[in-house]
């Protein structure tokens, strides 16, 4: 391991603005330039899939990474070829001082891609000040259109903030705003439907997400890709067709109804897994560095951070998770599957 560390910092020197940095590979040969960082676990929903509806420890404010780690995070990582940020939580707006936070990742300057994954009731009002700051784009969950339903999957949610918060990102030019939609058993084809009509008329890119059993979950799943397909196809808008130009870094699979102004997605990390193309690792609130979602590895970052670490031991640590990232996820395999020791909340999805 000592050896594959050494060769990675021999051939990815820190860059200091010297022009196109060569990105990371890891030992599969997959290019590793994009880092999901969950900013806080708070968050104003309780969504039954990613936060168990018995309670949650949440993490004390001095366990949590400040803005001046992640900054410093960010900068050391944007030397060897981080170029893609995604903010995420819990809920990443309920953060103080999210929108300066934004405006400092910006100022580094080697930031390409800077998004954030956001239940959307927040953003009518903050969707201007994101997007000024520099934030390139949203993906809103927004699980049903019921709003009993919606109530019941949230625990606290109301639909209305979302559904305006998605109006004010659309305007603010967030785009393209992408709208996640995981198949739990509270999903309709009434909601389908709807999804049908505002694809066809809005730029809208809805993803429908295969559910992940992780954590506690309290929530069924619900029905499948295939026969979301099946009603989409059916919709009586013509065929899905393949669609590949749309900005982003996810494992989706897109198409368009024809003539349509959106698109659909379709997201199957259980059925036909993407693992052979992914692309990033995640850091969490508290500063671990995960290779991989469905996994309980983890590297501590925080205690570098905080413990008098040099920038190079930093890297050190982002060379060992990339080089620790598994081939594949085991979710599904009946030998692992659900028993995760970090709830969804807790990481950042």
């Amino acid at each position: 391991m000592f050896l594959a560390l050494l060769k990675e910092w021999i051939l990815y020197k820190p860059n200091h603005g010297r022009g196109e940095v060569k990105a990371m590979r890891d030992g599969q040969g997959r290019v590793i330039d994009y880092l999901r960082i969950s900013i806080t676990d708070r968050c104003n929903f309780r969504c039954l899939y990613c936060m168990p509806s018995e309670g949650v420890r949440l993490l004390d404010a001095r366990e949590i990474l400040s803005y001046e780690e992640l900054l410093r995070v960010i900068r050391v990582l944007g030397q060897y070829g981080v170029s893609k940020i995604r903010l995420t939580g819990g809920e990443p707006l309920v953060r103080k001082g999210v929108v300066n936070f934004i405006r400092n990742i910006r100022a580094i300057g080697t930031v390409k891609d800077l998004s954030m994954t956001t239940n959307g009731s927040l953003l009518r009002d903050m969707a201007p000040e994101l997007k000024a700051a520099g934030l390139d784009r949203v993906n809103i969950s927004l699980d049903t259109l019921d709003p009993e339903r919606f109530t019941y999957i949230t625990d606290k949610g109301n639909l209305t903030d979302v559904l305006k918060g998605i109006e004010s990102a659309v305007n603010a030019g967030l785009t393209p705003v992408k709208l996640n939609v995981v198949l739990t058993e509270v999903l309709t084809e009434k909601d389908v439907l709807y999804f049908i009509k505002l694809v066809y008329n809005c730029p809208i890119a809805v993803r429908f997400i295969e559910y992940m059993p992780v954590g506690r979950c309290g929530v069924k799943a619900g029905t499948g890709i295939a026969a979301i397909k099946s009603m989409l196809n059916g919709s009586g808008y013509g065929q899905l067709e393949p669609e590949s130009a749309i900005k982003g870094n996810g494992p989706a699979k897109y198409y368009r109804l024809p003539r349509a102004s959106g698109m659909f997605g379709f997201i199957t990390p259980i059925s036909d897994h993407f693992c052979q193309y992914c692309n990033r690792i995640r850091l969490t609130a508290d500063g671990k560095l995960k290779p991989c979602l469905l996994s309980d590895q983890e590297i501590d970052m925080k205690a570098v951070l905080r413990g008098g670490g040099d920038d190079r031991k930093i890297a050190e640590l982002f060379f060992k998770a990339v080089q620790e990232k598994p081939v594949r996820h085991r979710l599904g395999n009946n030998q692992h599957g659900t028993g995760l020791a970090r709830e969804m909340f807790q990481v950042g999805g």
